[in-house]
């Protein structure tokens, strides 16, 4: 009888420890959504005062960017952005200024020459979870979408035609 007893009093034991532990990652996971929320405040501003460079010449460097763009205002950070299985660049790269009001001169850049090239300056957009490259929010999986009902025909292999319509 006492060995159940001390089971049950370690099972006990354990749940508390289950418990503690349970309150200590709510309290971590609430600290991080909070610290997320400014994150994302901080990632609109950056948007915010940042502009998009399409049409950039591959063999283009982060300095030669900052110099094409520095009577706009003082820049913060050029980034080139690079495919990641190859490691060559994209052909964009964006423009962080200090202030936001620098975009609007910036975007008085667009069309100009660098590198044998006319550039597309445009501000730079933030970026929406769940929004497709068409805008149209999210995507309905593959194919038509709409519904179907259950067990409703939805392409793919249908098997070999028993019966039916045979032109010879």
């Amino acid at each position: 009888m006492s060995d159940t007893q001390d089971d049950l009093e370690a099972m006990k034991a354990r749940v508390a420890e289950m418990e503690a532990e349970a309150a200590k990652l709510r309290e971590m996971q609430e600290t991080l959504e909070k610290e997320g929320h400014d994150l994302k405040e901080d990632k609109e501003d950056v948007d915010a005062r940042s502009i998009y460079v399409g049409n950039v010449d591959y063999e283009s460097t982060p300095e030669e960017i900052q110099a094409h763009f520095q009577s706009c205002g003082t820049i913060n950070r050029v980034t080139i952005l690079l495919d990641k299985y190859t490691g060559h660049p994209k052909g964009y790269a964006y423009v962080e200024f200090a202030e936001p009001s620098f975009v609007a001169n910036a975007l008085v850049l667009n069309e100009s020459l660098f590198r044998g090239r006319n550039l597309k300056v445009v501000p730079k957009r933030t970026n929406i979870p769940g929004m497709s490259a068409r805008g149209r929010g999210r995507g309905r999986g593959r194919g038509r979408g709409g519904y179907a009902p259950r067990g409703a025909y939805r392409g793919g292999f249908r098997g070999r035609a028993r019966g039916g319509y045979t032109p010879y």
